[in-house]
Parts: structure tokens; sequence; C-alpha cells
């Protein structure tokens, strides 16, 4: 057989555009009349020609949205290398910038090659942060001089200094001009009514410009404007020339701010999509050593074609997201516009007043400066980090304040590291010792000094508070231990909430006992074990046999004493805190979990959940009566009603498993049956049955097979028509209808201890195996199906 191409239209074209085409195109519009002045603006502030904006731009949307593993992130001049690319101006000139430009681009490729881009991340966000305000504050302060109708100098103290001349020296016109567009800038987004909604779709800084050059032309005004000089005379790069080590040291400079700057864009833009966008709709997460290589390459087009300098960023990637990008093609368009218009609109460009674009740039400046992140910070405790780099970028330019950054990070973490108290007091005849702080060998003289204090054959408790211990601190206080059991003195060494730390097998010394789900069940099962091997054979005496018979109810009437005891020693001190906060704020679940009453279904093992995280409701076969049911079914739907109304869930979803009794009973179930309890409770099965039985429904598979039996088959099937009961709910299908409820099927394989995530594919519920959790915010760690290709079935 011969594949059959498209149909074509008369003019040779496919007949069919690509779906996410319409998306993108209104996309890169909304993002290139954001980028427009923003790319003019950057390049006055520079020093650069504006042209050099305009290339930047295209350049940024053309070949890093064609080359990057960003999908959605757009490049172009960004406000984070303004402060670097000014200097290099000043100190080499425009065209050896340009060269530099471009061998920064080279650097970023063979990084990318390298397989660096990780790395990049592993800066503190305190110093990325604070470089990002120095830079910020360094913009604000230039600009400001030419909002106020001066020029600005070379540095930023030069600036300070010679404000109250510029204060004294004011030209009202340019003045004017700038509190205008910040006016505008400030109360666009606030405009009211429904004409105020309409208006916002305009982006506030393209009505800012827009304003203040309609009001700077209408009224005849006469104050510098942007002059676009003719693209014949543009400049393009030269061979460098200078001090070699200053030239390494600028390109070096060049590919470590664009680089880090483009790769946390990247990340920051794939968090904006995972919480803008269901898991069906979303583009694939950034490959950062991808978006090196395609920022490597545009940088190199930029620089050899006149353009400033490019990296990721955020505020148009934000756009972009929020406009409805679907692919890279939004950031290519909006690259395609900025040509177009650096071709097309240079007369209405040259209108635009420079005191106009310096106040969108000096607002843009003061918005590097984030309260957001300096609380960030401040509760990290990474303050001085971040003040010290903002202090460093200011007053000693960004390559030496990211230094400073990172040397007061280093010097940070090893005080906090070696920063351990020791302390030690007799209270009612018990030596106390509290270590504060990490135990490594640098702590070792000390507390082998206090613990010496400690009479052979006196009680002691020592108290560690402190989350890492290393080796030769633990064989200190190992050695001490034995030391001063054998002579006699008792030892209890316990955690920072007083709970005492037990001692275990040698591979597990050391290890963070904390509330595991599993853990009594686990001995549980030892204990039962070792039941088991007394179990009488065939040789063994009555009496023997019936010892044996009693063991079991002896360890079931003192299980429920024992298992409450263990809570009491070792969960409780650790879950005490948490509990507090949940009895006083009240529960606040993310999800409705409806799942069997099988105990061998432990729905906190099996979702990774604590206390808080779920509003589980269990019952025989996890079955939801429909609507209209008889009143004694009513308990379901009241808890149904009550997590959805009430308690406000995000999701619902029913878990059912193998091997279910409940399914095994109504598989043999026979209508001469008497009418027990469980047979009326039952029949809200009965459409399983009839389900499975059709015709008219695939049959589910699990992990791309066949379910092994009926009863399998039963099981997965019940869980998909539950959730068809659900559906008929009136509470649950008005969330749905809003789009504020999701509903979720589940499938626990008790025997292969391995959860299944019920999916729809085209003909058929295919219900897939995941083996890997994402955690969340709050509640719960969630399926990750995304990583699987499957996509969790929205109802």
């Amino acid at each position: 057989m011969k594949a059959t191409s498209p149909s074509r239209t008369a003019t040779g074209l496919p007949s069919r555009l690509p779906p996410d085409l319409p998306a993108d195109l209104s996309a890169s519009i909304a993002v290139f009349l954001i980028a427009l002045p923003l790319s003019l603006g950057i390049a006055l502030a520079t020093g650069a020609p504006l042209q050099a904006g305009l290339v930047a731009a295209a350049a940024g949307g053309i070949v890093a949205g064609r080359l990057g593993g960003a999908p959605l992130q757009v490049s172009g001049p960004a406000a984070g290398l303004t402060v670097v690319t000014a200097e290099l101006i000043q100190r080499y000139g425009w065209r050896t910038t340009c060269a530099i430009t471009v061998l920064a681009g080279f650097c970023q490729l063979g990084l990318a090659l390298l397989r660096t881009a990780r790395s990049a991340l592993m800066v503190s966000p305190a110093i990325v942060h604070g470089m990002l305000a120095g830079i910020g504050v360094t913009i604000a302060v230039a600009q400001l001089h030419i909002v106020l109708g001066g020029t600005p100098q070379s540095s930023v103290v030069a600036n300070v200094r010679g404000l109250p001349a510029q204060l004294a020296d004011l030209h009202p016109v340019a003045l004017g001009i700038s509190a205008l567009t910040m006016a505008v800038l400030l109360s666009w987004p606030r405009l009211p009514g429904r004409a105020g909604r309409m208006l916002r779709k305009v982006p506030a800084a393209l009505a800012a410009v827009a304003a203040a050059t309609a009001f700077a032309a209408l009224a005849g005004l006469s104050l510098p404007r942007v002059d676009l000089p003719s693209w014949r005379s543009h400049a393009l790069p030269e061979l460098p020339e200078g001090p070699v080590l200053g030239l390494i040291a600028a390109v070096l400079t060049i590919t470590l701010v664009g680089s880090v700057e483009s790769l946390l864009s990247a990340v920051a833009t794939d968090k904006l999509i995972a919480s803008e966008r269901g898991t069906g709709d979303r583009p694939p997460r950034a490959d950062l050593n991808r978006e090196l290589r395609g920022q490597g390459a545009a940088n190199i087009v930029s620089g050899a074609l006149g353009g400033l300098p490019i990296t990721g960023v955020a505020v148009r990637s934000v756009a972009n997201v929020k406009s409805g990008a679907a692919s890279r093609k939004s950031a290519m368009l909006h690259g395609l516009w900025v040509l177009i218009a650096a071709g097309l609109l240079v007369p209405v460009l040259d209108l635009i007043p420079l005191a106009a674009l310096a106040a969108l740039v000096m607002a843009v400046g003061v918005q590097m400066v984030s309260i957001t992140h300096l609380r960030s910070v401040n509760r990290h405790r990474e303050a001085l980090v971040y003040a010290t780099t903002i202090v460093g970028v200011v007053l000693g330019g960004v390559l030496e304040g990211v230094a400073i950054g990172i040397a007061v990070a280093v010097a940070l973490a090893l005080y906090r590291l070696t920063r351990t108290r020791i302390t030690v007091e007799v209270l009612d005849g018990v030596h106390r010792v509290w270590a504060r702080g990490q135990l490594t060998f640098l702590a070792v003289p000390r507390l082998s000094r206090v613990l010496n204090q400690i009479p052979h054959d006196a009680p002691a408790v020592v108290e560690l508070d402190g989350s890492f211990m290393d080796h030769a601190a633990y064989e200190t206080l190992q050695d001490w231990q034995n030391s001063h059991l054998a002579h006699g003195g008792s030892v209890e060494v316990t955690g920072s909430s007083g709970a005492r730390i037990p001692e275990t097998d040698r591979h597990q010394r050391g290890a963070h006992h904390c509330c595991r789900p599993w853990t009594p069940w686990q001995n549980h099962c030892a204990h039962r074990s070792a039941a088991d091997r007394t179990m009488p054979g065939a040789a063994e005496s009555a009496g023997a046999a019936e010892a044996a018979r009693a063991e079991p109810r002896r360890r079931g009437a003192g299980q429920l004493a024992s298992g409450i005891s263990a809570f009491q020693r070792d969960t409780a001190p650790h879950v005490r805190d948490e509990l507090a906060r949940l009895a006083r704020e009240g529960q606040r679940p993310s999800q409705l979990f409806l799942t069997c009453a099988d105990s061998r279904l432990v729905t906190s093992m099996i979702t990774a959940s604590g206390p808080g995280d779920l509003f589980t409701v269990r019952n025989v076969g996890n079955l939801v009566p429909p609507p209209g049911a008889e009143a004694t079914d009513d308990s379901v739907a009241a808890a149904i009603e009550y997590a959805v109304d009430v308690l406000k869930v995000d999701s619902i979803t029913v878990c059912g498993h193998s091997g279910c009794g409940a399914m095994q009973a109504l598989l043999t179930s026979t209508p001469e049956a008497p009418p027990t309890p469980l047979r009326r409770w039952l029949r809200h099965g009965l459409p399983s049955l009839e389900r499975m039985a059709s015709r008219h429904h695939a049959w589910a598979r699990i992990s791309g097979r066949l379910p092994a039996d009926a009863v399998e088959q039963l099981c997965l099937t019940n869980v998909v028509q539950q959730l068809e009961h659900l559906r008929a709910h009136e509470a649950v299908a008005r969330r749905l209808a809003e789009g504020t409820l999701e509903l979720h099927g589940m499938y626990f394989h008790v025997g292969e201890a391995q959860a299944y995530l019920l999916s729809e594919g085209e003909d058929f519920f295919d219900c897939r195996v995941f083996d890997s959790v994402r955690p969340t915010g709050r509640g719960p760690a969630q399926p990750s199906p995304a990583a699987h290709g499957v996509a969790s079935t929205r109802v």
C-alpha cells in the first residue's frame, strides 16, 4: 500500500493548519506588544544603539525559540544583563561588546556539550535574587537621571552623588512625560468595569509608552525621542581589542549571568505551566542542556548581527504561558513580528520619547527588588547572603557581587556546620547533656570533654538536637555509652522532642525513626511468624495444640493495648506538633478517598499520606450508591456531600483492590439467596456486573494485559462503574461542571504491593502501573501518570 499524502490546496499548502497555531498566534502578538517597548528601553539603558534591542529580541525569539529546550520560554534582551552590557560598552565600545557576545555564545555551546546545565542551578537562590536586586537598584538609579531630564553617570555611586544637582536642574517636560508613563503603567492593571477588562488585554508597558507618545506628539512637546538610524549604518562586531584577561572576564561574566538567568527562568516557566495547566495540555518539560545550546546559538546570531546579549526572560515567558501558548511557535512568531516592526514601523518608533522608555525601564528595575524574594531568603536565614550580594553588585559589578555572595554563602554554611553548643546540667540526680547543632569531627573534643564530666555510675540523658552526625562523633558517643553502661550507669539518647532513640541493628544505627504506617504491621507479622513456628504438627500432643490455638486469642486481646503503647512511646512525640496544629485549624483534606474496608488495604501506606491529608470513607466493596437509593444507604452520600460542599476537596479517588471479597460474593450470588444485610448492600454492585457482561463497554486492561480472572475483571470494572455513580450525585456534578473537582480511579494489587492509576484510552480503560510520585504543597503524594504517558481520567 502507498502512503497517502495530506490533501493540499491550489497553492500547494496543506489544507489543514496545525491545531495549536491559533493559540500560538494569539500569544505571540501579546508577547510582541510587551517585548517591543522593553527591548528599546533596555537598549537605551545600556547605551547601545536602539536597533540592538530589536535585533536581540528577533534573534532570541526565532533562534532560541527554535533551538531551545524550554518550548514556552521567550528569550531576548533582559534587564539582568543591562549593567554588565553597559559597563562593557563604556570600557570596550559597542562593536567589541558584540564580539564578546558572540564568544559568550560559543562558551554556552561548550557548556551545553559538557552537559553542565544542571550545575548552574546549584547557585543559592539568595545569590541569584540578590544579583537581580542589585541590578535592579543600579538600573533604577541610572534611569532616574533620564526621567528627570538629565544624563546618567557611569556608576551607581556617581549617580547617587549627582542626584542633588539633577534635582536642582529639573526638566519639567521630561519629568511630566515620565510621570504620565508611570501613572498609566501602575493604574492599567486596576482599570475597573467591563471596559477596563477589555482594555487590560493590551499590555501595560505598551499602553504606558503609547499614551506618553501620543500625548507628546499631540501637545507638540520638544524633548529627546527615539532615533533609529538607517540599517545601512548599523554597527556590526569587530575583533576584540583590549587586555586579554579583561576580555576573558567579560566573556565569562556574560556566559555566567546569561546562563544562570536563562536556566532559572526555564525552571520557573515549568513550574508556572504545571500550576496553570492539566497534564493533558502541557508541553514537554524543559531540557536544560538543549536550552543552553539554544541560548548560545541565539547569542552568536545576535552578536554577529549587532544585537544585545540574550537570556531567557521571565516576564515575557509568563505572558506567553498566560496567553495560552501551546508550542515553541509562539516565541518564534513573536521574533518574526519584532523583525517586521523593525523594518516597517521605524517612523512610529521614532515618535517615542526617551523619558517614557526610561520610566518603563526604571519601573522594571524597581520590580527586580522583590519583597517576596526578601521574605523568602529571610525565612531561610540567608538575608546576609542576599544583602552582601546586592552591595557587591551595586558597588563592584555583577561578577564581583556574585563572587562575594558565593563566598559569604560558603562561609555561612561552614559556620552553621561547625556551630555546635554542648551543655550539661544535673536535674534530680540525672545528668542531662544537650547537643544543639551538627555533630561533626570539629565538635568531638567538646563532646568528649562534656561526656567525661559525668560520673561513671550516674544516670545520664543525651539529647541530640541536629540533623547530622558524622562517623567521628558517632563513634565518640557510642564508645562513651558502652563504657558508661559497663561501669553501672544508665544512658538514654533522645531526639529534640524528647523521644527515645532505640538501639537497633548495626546497619540501622543512626537512622531516623519516625511515623511509618507499615511499622506496626511489620512488627505484627514478625510476632505472627514466631507464633506460626509453634503451631502443632501431626505428632504434637493435644495440650500443645490447644495452647497454640489459644496463642492468637491472647495476642489479639493485648495487641490493641500494645499498639497504643507503642504509638504513645515512638510516634506521638513526632506528630504531636502537627496534630496540635490540625486541632486548631480543623481538617482541610485535599481529597476524598473512597476504598474498601478490606484489612489488607492500608490507605496511609499506599498513598504516603499523613494526618489531615485524606478524608477516607471505607465500605465493603468500595461502593457508591447512586442517588435515589434507600435511606439506609445515606451514610456514603452524606460523606460525599460533606467532603465536596463543606471540606471543598479537590479530587475524589475510588480505590479498588485485588482479591476483593465483595466482588467474589457478587460473582457467586444467586437470586434465591436470603436477603441478608450484606447482600442488600452488595446490590449496589450489580451495575458493575452488568457493565462487565455488556458488549457496549470495553474490558479493562491492567498494565497492558487482560485481567487474570473474572474477579480481577470485576474489581477493575467496579471502580469504573462507581465513578459513574459519583457523577450522578448533585454536589459532585455541580463541582465537575465548574471545573473545580476531579475524579480518579485507582487499583491496588495486594500480592504485588503495586498501585495502578486508571486512565481512559481510545477504546478501553487502560490501567497502567505507576511507580513514581510527585509531592504536592499540601496533602498526600499524588501519582504522576505523566511520567508513563498516562493522563488521569477526569470523569
